[in-house]
C-alpha cells in the first residue's frame, strides 16, 4: 500500500474497522481451553458455577458481576469470574509468500491480510483475551505466542511491518509447525491467498483440527485473480518461482475463469468436510464489513447448543 504511513507499523490497526467491530466479540465455536479470563467454556469445569478469580471490568461488562465488597475496600471495578468462563487463545497465521504482494486496489493481499490480523488482535486483547501471530512463506519465519496485553499488539504490528512477502508456499510444512507449537485448544485464524497445492493446504488444516483447534481461513484474492479483466497482449509476471508468461489474455480468460471455479468449489468443500470456517474475501470488501458480517455470524453459531 503505497502512502505516508507505509513505514508505520500502526498502520495495520485500521481505526474505522476497528471503531465499527469493537462491540462484537471473537467467539470459538467449539469448548477451548484456558484459564485467565473472557466468556467462553471451558471443559474442565462440568456444571459447577463456583465462583474462582476476580478479573478488572472492562466497559462493556454485565454490571451484575461486579464485586462490590471488593469495591468498598479498594475503590476499584473487578468482575467476579467463575469456572464456567475462561481464556480464549487466538493465533493469526499470516502468509508472507511472494504471491501475497500483488493488488490493483488500496491495499495488495498481504497489506488486506495485516490489516484484518491486526484488527483482530486489538479485538481479541481487548476483550482480555490472548493473541498470537504466526508469519509463514516456506516455513515459518516468526512467531509470537499468545498473550493478552497492549504490549503484545505492539510486538505483532512490529512483526507484519517487518516480514516482507518472499519465497514459496509450503503450506503444509507451515501448519503442522503451527499445529505442534500451539499449546492448547483455541483459535487458529489463516490469511492466505492460498495459492498452493490444495492436497498440502488439507493436510495442514486436517492437523490443526485433529489437535483440537477452531480454525477459520481467510481466503484473500484480489479483484483481478476473481474477474481476470486483462486486455491485448500482456506479460504475466511470474511469483515464487514461475516463468513469466507473455500473451493475449483473451486466449486464456474463459479457460482461466473455469479452473478458478474448480479450484474455488475444491477449496470450499475441502474445508466444510474439515470443519473449517472458510471466508472468501476480495481485497475490494470493506475490511470492517468483512469482519462484522464473520464476528456477527460467530456470535450467532455461539448461541447455538454445543454438541460433544
Amino acid at each position: 500500500m503505497a502512502n505516508a504511513d507505509a513505514d508505520d507499523p500502526k498502520r495495520f490497526f485500521h481505526p474505522t474497522t476497528i471503531s465499527k467491530i469493537t462491540q462484537l466479540d471473537l467467539r470459538a465455536k467449539q469448548v477451548v481451553e484456558g484459564f485467565l479470563s473472557g466468556m467462553h467454556k471451558s471443559p474442565f469445569f462440568g456444571q459447577s458455577i463456583e465462583f474462582v478469580q476476580h478479573r478488572d471490568y472492562v466497559p462493556g461488562d454485565d454490571i451484575r458481576h461486579l464485586d462490590w465488597k471488593v469495591w468498598s475496600k479498594t475503590n476499584k471495578f473487578y468482575i467476579k469470574q467463575y469456572e464456567a468462563e475462561t481464556n480464549l487463545r487466538c493465533a493469526l497465521v499470516v502468509d508472507t509468500s511472494e504471491s501475497m504482494i500483488y493488488g490493483n486496489g488500496a491495499m495488495n493481499k498481504y497489506e488486506y491480510a495485516c490489516t484484518s490480523a491486526a484488527c483482530l488482535a486489538f479485538l481479541v486483547v481487548r476483550q482480555q483475551d490472548s493473541a498470537g501471530l504466526v508469519s509463514f512463506g516456506w516455513d515459518v519465519k516468526q512467531a509470537i505466542p499468545p498473550k493478552s496485553s497492549q504490549r503484545q499488539l505492539t510486538a505483532i504490528a512490529k512483526t507484519l511491518h517487518l516480514s516482507k512477502p518472499a519465497q514459496k508456499t509450503d503450506m503444509l510444512k507451515s501448519l503442522r509447525q503451527v499445529a505442534e507449537t500451539m499449546p492448547a485448544r483455541g483459535v487458529v485464524v489463516v490469511f492466505s491467498d492460498l495459492l498452493t497445492d490444495r492436497e498440502q493446504l488439507f493436510q495442514g488444516l486436517e492437523m490443526l483440527r485433529h489437535r483440537k483447534q477452531d480454525v477459520v481461513v481467510f481466503h484473500i484474492l484480489d479483484d483481478d485473480e476473481l474477474t481476470f479483466p486483462f486486455g491485448g497482449m500482456t506479460k504475466f509476471e511470474g511469483m515464487e518461482e514461475l516463468p513469466d508468461i507473455f500473451c493475449d489474455p483473451k486466449a486464456l480468460r474463459d479457460g482461466y475463469l473455469e479452473s478458478l471455479e474448480e479450484y474455488l468449489v475444491e477449496v470450499r468443500r475441502g474445508c466444510t468436510r474439515l470443519g473449517v470456517d472458510y471466508n472468501l474475501v476480495r481485497t475490494s470488501d470493506y475490511l470492517d464489513a468483512v469482519l462484522s458480517r464473520f464476528l456477527f455470524r460467530r456470535m450467532a453459531e455461539r448461541k447455538a447448543p454445543v454438541r460433544h
